[in-house]
């Protein structure tokens, strides 16, 4: 009988976008306790990149050659010994801890995972884990009321558009600091656009419209001396180097009780309560490289995505999926 093979993606050392290669290996099975996962869709992250350049090489150290991808959903096709809850067919979604999870099968222990909502599209599934939960937890950390008004930098990124849909559903005003080309998006959302440039202070007190501006998250960087200028309390700046120790912990993690019950929050925030995933590129696995360079060069709103469905030809996902900056601005 033929061996079965699976594509995973894999980098022999530290390095960019040239550094990742697409491998044909024997598909894996799974050990006791473990369930194989067909990959449909995963998400590509910052924290992949940062890490195979080396940047967070004290905070994640690696054995090389070394993979990439920790967020994914996907359908159970084989299941171990001793494993309950989780059955052949069920569609799932979570996290890879070996963070192996740009390729067509994983293997991963069922607290890794939770049940896809049958309301959320496979490509948002497969993005939720990382951006989903960062996004949460600095917005619990807040603890934000109606109240509030919190300024969100890099307020469309695949994190920031997450944390300003969620702060307004506490009840919160938002004031959104962002590209002029993503001002319609964040408008559609319910978020007072900013651009970044100068007396950027006094453009976000403009926003604001006379509201004592009372929180901030940080996505851009180092946005301390503009929090303490706005009058924003240090105990109510959520900074760049919380999001990074989030980002960290999560990319770290194992399977978790706390961890599935936070995500199963987040699953059902977007899939019942209208928090919008936006999917600004969504890339078929042998575009990898495509998908990696759109996310590098920042250029997207929302998060990217790649899928794994061998069914769909190369062209399907960027002609039907691909979302441009003109067609979300419109949405």
């Amino acid at each position: 009988m033929a061996q079965r093979s699976a594509s995973i993606a894999t980098f022999v050392d530290y390095g960019g976008i040239d550094a990742v290669r697409v491998e044909q290996v024997p598909r894996p099975e799974p050990g006791p306790g473990e369930v194989l996962v067909q990959v449909v869709a995963s998400g590509v992250s910052h924290m992949d990149a940062y890490v195979r350049e080396g940047r967070f090489r004290d905070a994640v150290p690696l054995e090389l050659p070394a993979r990439e991808g920790v967020s994914f959903a996907g359908i159970v096709r084989a299941v171990g010994e001793d494993v309950r809850g989780v059955s052949v067919h069920d569609e799932v979604l979570g996290h890879d801890p070996a963070h192996g999870a740009h390729a067509t099968h994983v293997v991963v222990e069922p607290g890794a995972l939770i049940r896809r909502p049958a309301r959320m599209e496979w490509e948002v599934a497969g993005a939720l884990y990382l951006v989903g939960l960062t996004a949460y937890r600095l917005i619990q950390s807040l603890r934000l009321t109606p109240d509030d008004t919190v300024v969100v930098s890099a307020a469309a990124g695949g994190v920031g558009h997450l944390e300003c849909q969620l702060a307004r559903l506490a009840g919160a005003r938002v004031v959104g600091i962002a590209g002029a080309e993503n001002h319609d998006y964040l408008r559609s959302i319910g978020v007072k656009p900013v651009a970044y440039g100068e007396d950027l202070a006094e453009a976000v007190r403009t926003a604001a419209a006379g509201r004592p501006l009372t929180a901030m998250l940080d996505n851009y960087g180092r946005y301390e001396d503009l929090a303490a200028e706005l009058g924003i309390a240090p105990s109510r700046l959520s900074s760049t180097d919380a999001r990074r120790d989030t980002e960290v912990e999560l990319y770290l993690a194992g399977p978790d009780r706390r961890l599935a019950e936070e995500l199963r929050d987040v699953a059902e925030l977007v899939a019942e309560w209208n928090i919008r995933v936006l999917v600004s590129g969504y890339y078929p696995f042998t575009a990898l490289h495509r998908a990696l360079a759109d996310l590098d060069a920042r250029h997207s709103r929302g998060v990217v995505v790649v899928g794994m469905d061998p069914t769909a030809a190369p062209g399907q996902y960027l002609r039907e999926k691909m979302r441009t900056r003109h067609e979300t601005s419109s949405r």
